[in-house]
C-alpha cells in the first residue's frame, strides 16, 4: 500500500476522528485541523495513535487562520498531500426558518465558504501534482430537506460546488467528491447527542426515518471514503454520493 500525506479538517471526535484512527492503523501520514483541541487530547489518551499524526487548532471563521494553518500543512507534508477530507460542519444550533443574516451566515462559512478557501490553498499543488483526492461530507439533508434551513441550503451550496468544481479538476487528474450520510451515530455527533438527551425521538427517528430500523455506524461509512481516496475513484469527481439507507419519511408498520 502506498503511504500517503491525508488533511483532514475537523476531527476531534466522530468520523473524523474514526478516520484517523484508520489512517494511522494504515501507516498513513496524518495531519489535523479542528477547533477542539480539548476534546481531541482527551480522545487521543484513550487511542493508540502515536507517530505519523500532527495536528493544529484553526479557526474556520477566519481567512488569516486558514492560510496560516495551511501553510503549516503544506510545510508538514512538504508540498505533497495526497487526500483532504472535509469532516467539519452543522448546523450551529440555528433552527429558525427565517434566520437572521449574522447568523444564517456562520452556517454557511462552516459548511462551504471555509472549505472553499481550504481547497483553494491546496487545489494548486495537486492540478502542479495531477493527482489527488479531496472529499467532502455533505448531508442527505440537501436532498430531503430535513432539519434545518441554514444547513440544509449550506449543504446544498456545498453539492453545487462539488458537481462544479469537480467538473472542473477532472481535466487535471484530481478528484472532488463528496458523500451524503443519513443519520449515524459517532462520538459527540448530533444523533449521538440526541440519544442522551432524549431516547424516545432518538428511537422514533429510527422507527419512522430508517427502513432498515437501525442506525447507521461510522464504520458503515468510512469504507466509501476509503473507495474515493484510492486511485479507483476517477468517475467520481464531481459526485455525491448518499449513504443514508434509504432514509426518509415513511410509516413501519
Amino acid at each position: 500500500m502506498t503511504k500517503k500525506n491525508i488533511l483532514i479538517v475537523g476531527g476531534s471526535s466522530g468520523l473524523g476522528f474514526e478516520l484517523i484512527k484508520e489512517y494511522n492503523y494504515q501507516g498513513h501520514k496524518v495531519f489535523l485541523l479542528t477547533k477542539n483541541i480539548k476534546n481531541l487530547k482527551k480522545n487521543l489518551k484513550t487511542s493508540k495513535i502515536k507517530k505519523n499524526f500532527n495536528y493544529s487548532y484553526l479557526d474556520l471563521s477566519s481567512i488569516k487562520d486558514i492560510k496560516k494553518q495551511i501553510q503549516k500543512v503544506k510545510r508538514y507534508f512538504k508540498n505533497t498531500i495526497h487526500n483532504v477530507i472535509h469532516v467539519s460542519g452543522g448546523g450551529l444550533g440555528v433552527k429558525e426558518i427565517d434566520p437572521k443574516y449574522e447568523k444564517l451566515i456562520k452556517v454557511m462559512n462552516l459548511n462551504i465558504l471555509s472549505l472553499i478557501e481550504i481547497n483553494k490553498l491546496i487545489i494548486p499543488l495537486m492540478k502542479k501534482k495531477r493527482s489527488g483526492v479531496i472529499v467532502h461530507i455533505s448531508s442527505i439533508a440537501a436532498f430531503e430537506a430535513v432539519g434545518s434551513l441554514s444547513y440544509n441550503i449550506s449543504k446544498s451550496a456545498l453539492n453545487s460546488y462539488v458537481r462544479t468544481m469537480g467538473r472542473y479538476l477532472a481535466k487535471y487528474n484530481v478528484v472532488l467528491t463528496g458523500i451524503a450520510p443519513g443519520g449515524f451515530i459517532a462520538q459527540d455527533n448530533a444523533m449521538h447527542r440526541l440519544k442522551k438527551k432524549n431516547i424516545k425521538i432518538y428511537k422514533d427517528f429510527i422507527k419512522y426515518r430508517i427502513p432498515r430500523g437501525k442506525m447507521g455506524k461510522t464504520e458503515e461509512i468510512i469504507p466509501l471514503i476509503n473507495f474515493l481516496c484510492s486511485e479507483f475513484s476517477g468517475m467520481m469527481s464531481g459526485c455525491i454520493i448518499p449513504i443514508d439507507a434509504a432514509e426518509g419519511k415513511f410509516y413501519n408498520n
